[in-house]
């Protein structure tokens, strides 16, 4: 008999977190497991692609966790779970990992939190909050080795609690497919470096644009793709550095495959990350990937073999790794190759959905 999964997340938006929940919402067995999807936070990117599955969809809106008002979320919540006959609930961001603790101190069912990111960089506040609900979960999952090490080492939190999953790439959305028509803004491009990410200030993608500057030819094109805070910014540092039409910012989508095929080297510049999905996506796509040395990134790329790192914040660096791809079209054709065959061995999605089934199969048996 299929059970019922209540998966949390803050918002439906554009982020890592709301891809990995989209992702096994729309993976799951159903023969085994009936997903719910709530959200703190109504509407988002995500939401119209969960409520087309047939997934049911909750919201539990709160404003701070930390005032008395979150209690009326805490008891919609734990209505919900009994309603619903919900057997295990999976909170995949900071925000519902701390609610759903709350919850769970009013009994069962059986909790797993996630650990998608890295704490050091989090506000003062936020630490604390994780810390108070730390040994509430009945299990938590992280998507890399880093941050699996991190909970133990400078948290103290047990082993056996921790289980890494790594994130998923779904291989029929993204893949090679060389003869894609390039979108119109980079038609022209006879090479085209870019990334793809939320326009935050820890992704640095200013880092990128001071890189591209350094080995900007004739030709070539900077291909940014999102939305955030940052844009404005960033597009005066394009101006600034007299780049003109060779670097084009292009908003979030919720396709992005077409938009990572279109780039010859993808770029993550971030000084923080924990294991990106946006770089898998794009070696998944065929892509010649370069990566900050942070987190996650060095479990994604074999450096020279599948890839090139950089020392996050190096931008001597990175522009000489995109310099090395540039004037070495063999060799980025090589790691291209090989960083595909890697996403789409080690890391397709049926393996993070296998193994999350397994976890909750183990929990409640």
């Amino acid at each position: 008999m299929s059970k019922p999964v209540l998966l949390l997340v803050r918002t439906l938006g554009e982020g890592g977190c709301e891809r990995d929940l989209t992702k096994l919402a729309l993976t799951l067995d159903r023969n085994r497991f009936t997903p719910h999807v709530g959200a703190i936070i109504p509407g988002g990117m995500r939401a119209d692609e969960i409520a087309a599955a047939g997934v049911p969809l909750v919201n539990f809106p709160v404003g701070s966790l930390v005032r008395p008002a979150a209690l009326a979320a805490v008891w919609r919540l734990r209505r919900y779970i009994r309603q619903h006959g919900i057997e295990l609930i999976h909170a995949f961001d900071l925000s519902t990992d701390i609610l759903a603790a709350y919850a769970r101190l009013c009994g069962r069912p059986p909790l797993v939190a996630s650990h998608l990111w890295q704490r050091r960089p989090l506000a003062r506040q936020s630490r604390w909050l994780l810390r108070a609900t730390d040994h509430i979960p009945d299990a938590i999952v992280v998507n890399a080795e880093s941050t699996r090490q991190e909970l133990i080492e400078q948290e103290g939190l047990s082993a056996g609690r921790i289980f890494t999953i790594h994130n998923g790439v779904d291989l029929a959305v993204f893949y090679p497919k060389p003869d894609e028509p390039r979108p119109a803004c980079v038609r022209d491009a006879t090479l085209v470096i870019g990334t793809a990410c939320a326009l935050r200030p820890e992704k640095r993608v200013d880092l990128l644009i001071e890189a591209f500057a350094r080995v900007r030819r004739p030709g070539i094109q900077l291909l940014i793709t999102g939305s955030g805070v940052m844009l404005d910014s960033l597009e005066r540092q394009r101006d600034a550095l007299g780049l003109g039409d060779s670097c084009w910012f292009e908003p979030q989508k919720s396709d992005i495959a077409p938009w990572l095929r279109a780039l010859d080297i993808y770029v993550l510049s971030s000084e923080t990350e924990s294991f990106p999905n946006a770089l898998l996506e794009a070696m998944a796509c065929g892509c010649a990937v370069v990566g900050s040395a942070v987190g996650g990134v060095p479990e994604l790329i074999d450096d020279g073999r599948t890839g090139r790192l950089f020392a996050a914040g190096d931008v001597a660096a990175l522009a000489q790794c995109l310099r090395e791809l540039i004037d070495h079209p063999e060799l980025r054709q090589r790691l291209a190759h090989a960083s595909a065959q890697r996403a789409g061995d080690e890391f397709r999605m049926e393996l993070n959905k296998n193994r999350t089934q397994a976890l909750y199969d183990r929990l409640l048996n």
